[in-house]
């Protein structure tokens, strides 16, 4: 086993071990264990006991997010469920009624944040399926929350990323750069500059002008949205930030960019958005550098996340067809 592969089961074994040992932070039945249900950015867990209590775990990473970036995300979760149509899991408070508690154990270097949100019955829309209606509803809650950030009034601690052309390109990009994706080939890196530069010159020219930019979820995908008895719940604030709306539907098709059906889902998408809420011609069109956008993101998420299981199970392919796309996408657009 090579060490890379030693040091990430190390580290699942010890936020494990962290998971269940802080359960006495919250008030949860004496028997309740922890068991883990994904690790990426941050490691979630599935806490229950056998007299039917549940709820969500999760364990930031580090370096990510700072402890008042985690307070302004339950901030706006708790805003949109008070003051729009939009339905996030609560969060669950700690014994010390703080939202956010710390541990660690022996073996990790330092403290790791924590939240506990209510679990919520569903199951995420499966890429098999029809999806023309979930990606209309999916519109539809797109808007809600732009038109609820648009006119929230943030808390004066307020702090989140900026997912603006520097965090996707600049010299410090927020998942790394896209150039250390796995088998990335001359042919393709090539193809990938030249898109770049149309992204930015496309988007440069867009703008982020007042209803284009602004608080925005940044990972509506299929995987964040649970369906329960004809009621859709959006999960996952962890990458909410300060980006472009349209940024929106580019994650809701995260690794599906190739589906033939991703212009059907967009007409959906569109669809839905315009139940609630303007879109413009000029916005509509710009769709697609937003979803070439997320792609070379995806990009540069594998590469410096290789130990997940999502970037193994993509693989190199994923910078192959990326390639293939934006050739495409360049026809198109350039």
């Amino acid at each position: 086993m090579v060490e890379s592969q030693q040091s990430h089961n190390m580290l699942i074994s010890l936020l494990g071990e962290l998971a269940n040992t802080s359960l006495k932070l919250w008030e949860v039945p004496a028997e309740a264990s922890a068991k883990l249900i994904n690790f990426s950015e941050n490691a979630t867990y599935l806490v229950s006991s056998s007299k039917g209590y549940r709820s969500i775990l999760r364990i930031h990473r580090e370096n990510y997010h700072t402890k008042l970036a985690i307070a302004s995300e339950i901030a706006w979760t708790r805003a949109l469920n008070k003051e729009s149509e939009v339905e996030t899991p609560n969060i669950i408070p700690g014994r010390d009624n703080q939202d956010i508690q710390q541990c660690k154990v022996d073996g990790l270097k330092n403290n790791r944040y924590m939240v506990m949100f209510e679990y919520v019955e569903g199951e995420e829309p499966n890429e098999e399926q029809d999806l023309v209606g979930p990606f209309e509803e999916l519109g539809e809650i797109s808007a809600k929350t732009h038109i609820h950030s648009i006119g929230w009034n943030r808390p004066n601690y307020f702090e989140r990323l900026e997912w603006n052309i520097d965090a996707f390109f600049g010299s410090k990009p927020i998942w790394g750069k896209w150039q250390d994706a796995p088998a990335m080939e001359k042919p393709v890196l090539k193809l990938l500059i030249q898109q770049e530069d149309l992204i930015v010159k496309r988007i440069k020219k867009f703008g982020m002008g007042c209803g284009k930019f602004g608080l925005i979820h940044a990972d509506m995908r299929l995987a964040n949205l649970l369906i329960h008895e004809g009621k859709t719940r959006l999960i996952d604030f962890d990458d909410c930030g300060i980006g472009w709306f349209l940024y929106d539907f580019a994650a809701g098709i995260s690794f599906m960019e190739d589906n033939p059906t991703v212009e059907t889902l967009k007409d959906a998408w569109v669809r839905g958005y315009r139940n609630v809420s303007s879109l413009s011609n000029e916005e509509e069109k710009e769709i697609d550098t937003f979803i070439m956008l997320r792609r070379m993101a995806l990009l540069a998420w594998i590469g410096s996340h290789s130990d997940t299981d999502l970037a193994k199970e993509q693989g190199p392919e994923f910078t192959k067809v990326s390639g293939e796309l934006a050739e495409k996408f360049m026809i198109k657009m350039g």
